[in-house]
């Protein structure tokens, strides 16, 4: 890496964020040996912790609870943080004099030593399925790990760790995409797991906008790369018409037409298919048991990926076998014997939200299941899931946690006098009170919404549920 691009360029990094993902870039820029002024408009102190975690904090200049249009003249570099949105009128101006744009995504791809790259992107799944590949794929590469979409283990706080020419994967969020283009990214391998409604306020609104910003994870890839797409969400059509170079590969829950490729269900069986040849890999019976039917869309484009990795049939099935539990996603977090309870916090979509009411609602066990949801809402329909709650549980058995998407979604149930709180503390101890001395029982707490009213993120959300569980005394 030839720290001379950065070495006494004046850059601005837009955004240092409470989360950490901005200290990431903040370090790696000054390790880089860049003159780093940091803006922000939020105030130091709400920056506290964020600043503490910075390295050789005299070699940088602080612009806090606001931006400077100088700032955007006078430094020949912008960087933005994940937060930033590409209409801000600050980035503007830095366009209108000609600077040069980066944000981690870039940056990382200008400068990582591998550009062997798995991506994947989608509105669901994609955490699950990252981390899945990379658990299958360390029977052949022992240190690989997913990266990106998370302050712990980002783009730039693992580039020095990438060795020349091995596979990095890198899980997509829609911001880090945006800009993609601006560096030709273009990965060996791109995965889409699907499309819903989901951060249309980055996107006027409008679904298809978001789905053409997924859309930049295959623009740039070549026809020796591979495509990987969801034979059954309605928007790999739209995908299919934008003619991507790549080899297109599908996965599907259930059969696949004979004239395709790719990985598939038929009869409890997922069979590989390419070229005409099929190959059986593993019965699902007992995966479903285990991680619900809704983790097939996860496992099937891991096991795609690994096979297109030349990783053996009888090692992908034994590393399913010990596939790890994706925190915060539907993540058994406490069991008793009696009492199971099950943190859902990554659950902030109607869809996902379906997913937990469609795996743990009461289907004739026995057992008494209780439902935590409730949120802020980001502009989403929740019709569907209405329909799937009515269907799957009754008000007494549901807790509501008050926000906005809350309110859409009592009014979409239309029960009468639901069980509501205002703290997620309230909303807790009344589940485990509705468990009452039930013999076997569980708690499930998927919110299907954002939580920025009442928590920083989700992730904050998902930790002070746990503190909640760490407080019992059962």
């Amino acid at each position: 890496m030839n720290k001379n691009k950065f070495k006494n360029k004046k850059v601005l990094l837009m955004g240092l964020g409470i989360l950490g993902g901005g200290v990431n870039i903040a370090n790696w820029l000054i390790s880089q040996g860049a003159i780093l002024t940091i803006t922000d408009l939020k105030k130091r102190s709400q920056l506290k912790e964020s600043i503490l975690k910075l390295k050789n904090k005299d070699k940088q200049k602080f612009v806090l609870g606001k931006h400077r249009k100088e700032d955007f003249i006078n430094n020949e570099i912008i960087v933005l943080n994940q937060d930033i949105q590409l209409n801000n009128p600050f980035l503007k101006i830095a366009e209108e004099n000609n600077k040069q744009i980066e944000d981690e995504l870039t940056l990382f791809y200008k400068n990582s030593p591998s550009k062997n790259i798995i991506a994947i992107t989608g509105t669901r799944g994609k955490t699950t399925t990252s981390n899945w590949i990379a658990h299958l794929l360390r029977k052949k590469f022992k240190g690989i790990k997913a990266i990106g979409n998370s302050p712990e283990n980002s783009l730039i706080g693992n580039i020095n760790k990438i060795k020349k020419g091995e596979p990095i994967i890198i899980e997509c969020p829609s911001c880090i995409l945006e800009q993609a283009n601006r560096v030709k990214f273009s990965p060996k391998i791109a995965v889409i797991t699907n499309i819903y409604r989901d951060h249309l306020n980055r996107h006027n609104g409008k679904i298809r906008e978001y789905a053409i910003t997924k859309a930049n994870i295959f623009l740039n890839q070549s026809k020796s790369d591979l495509l990987i797409l969801n034979y059954k969400n309605k928007w790999t059509n739209f995908f299919i018409k934008m003619k991507p170079r790549a080899k297109i590969l599908f996965f599907s829950t259930s059969n696949l037409s004979t004239q395709l490729n790719g990985i598939f269900i038929k009869k409890g069986e997922i069979f590989f298919r390419e070229n005409g040849r099929e190959k059986f890999i593993f019965h699902t019976k007992k995966f479903v048991e285990k991680w619900g039917s809704h983790n097939l869309e996860n496992i099937l484009p891991a096991i795609l990926v690994s096979l297109k990795n030349e990783i053996s049939v009888s090692d992908v099935v034994s590393g399913i076998d010990e596939i790890p539990q994706i925190k915060f996603r539907q993540e058994l977090v406490f069991n008793n014997g009696r009492l199971k309870i099950y943190n859902d916090t990554a659950s902030t979509s109607p869809e996902a939200g379906i997913s937990a009411i469609k795996r743990f609602y009461n289907n004739g066990s026995g057992d008494k299941v209780v439902l935590i949801t409730g949120g802020t809402d980001k502009d989403l329909d929740y019709s569907e899931w209405a329909k799937y709650l009515k269907k799957y549980f009754k008000k007494e058995n549901v807790v509501f946690l008050s926000g906005s998407a809350t309110d859409k979604m009592k009014k979409e149930v239309e029960w009468e006098k639901v069980i509501e709180f205002n703290s997620l503390k309230e909303c807790f101890d009344k589940a485990i009170r509705m468990t009452g001395e039930n013999n076997s029982a569980t708690i499930v707490f998927s919110p299907a919404s954002k939580s920025f009213e009442k928590f920083n993120n989700e992730f904050d959300r998902g930790e002070q549920f746990n503190n909640l569980i760490n407080k019992l005394s059962i």
